[in-house]
């Protein structure tokens, strides 16, 4: 079974995914620490974010893992590197080139055969993973997802004010909603869940529910 779990930056999709994960017993691919690691790749060689070419050479030659709460970046681990501001930044940016998304698409695609696995991102549900049999879309108040980011940048010791993080929040929602390709949304079938207010434990309790709801369900008889 592959369970999705899509939504914004700082709405809890990566702490849900990686509790989900542990409690199923499932493989974890964190997506967005993809991109990440491109974006990381290209800001070390100095290469302009907005040239789609040369971004999609890079991540052609990367060699990235990013399962089950690890980061390598062409053998190096790069999991507390890739959550630095600047980085985040870029891979917003990277995350906009059409031809960086369908690289790591099939990369995803690939990663996903014959095993059961849950992966978080932006377009999981919707474009990488569409007859996935359980999709989650998770969500929270931006002043609820700047306060979460302020306070993990505060663990790591950098210094932004919650203001900042909440103009960066806006302005990342704002690039992934309205890319042309794969834009941020909900799937249709997705249940959406609101972290806002809701503890991560009671979120898993539900996710958790739901799947294996669907894992004990019968295959649906073909017509």
């Amino acid at each position: 079974m592959i369970v999705t779990i899509d939504g914004p930056a700082g709405s809890g999709k990566s702490s849900a995914a990686r509790g989900l994960a542990k409690r199923l017993g499932f493989r974890l691919l964190d997506t967005g620490a993809m991109y990440r690691a491109v974006a990381l790749a290209c800001v070390r060689q100095n290469v302009d974010l907005a040239d789609e070419s040369a971004v999609t050479t890079v991540a052609r030659q990367c060699q990235i893992v990013a399962e089950d709460g690890r980061v390598l970046l062409d053998g190096e681990d790069v999991s507390q590197t890739i959550r630095e501001p600047a980085v985040s930044e870029a891979a917003s940016q990277v995350a906009s080139q059409p031809e960086v998304r369908q690289h790591l698409v099939r990369m995803q695609r690939e990663l996903g055969k014959e095993r059961n696995l849950v992966t978080e991102g932006r377009d999981q549900g919707t474009v990488v993973f569409p007859d996935a049999e359980c999709k989650f879309y998770v969500d929270a108040h931006p002043d609820e997802r700047a306060q979460r980011r302020y306070q993990e940048m505060l663990a790591q010791g950098q210094t932004i004010s919650v203001e900042e993080t909440l103009q960066q929040i806006r302005e990342r929602d704002a690039r992934d909603a309205s890319r042309v390709v794969s834009p941020m949304k909900k799937a249709d079938d997705a249940i959406e869940v609101d972290t806002s207010t809701m503890p991560l434990e009671a979120v898993l309790d539900l996710m958790e529910r739901v799947v294996r709801e669907r894992l004990n369900s019968p295959a649906p008889k073909s017509q």
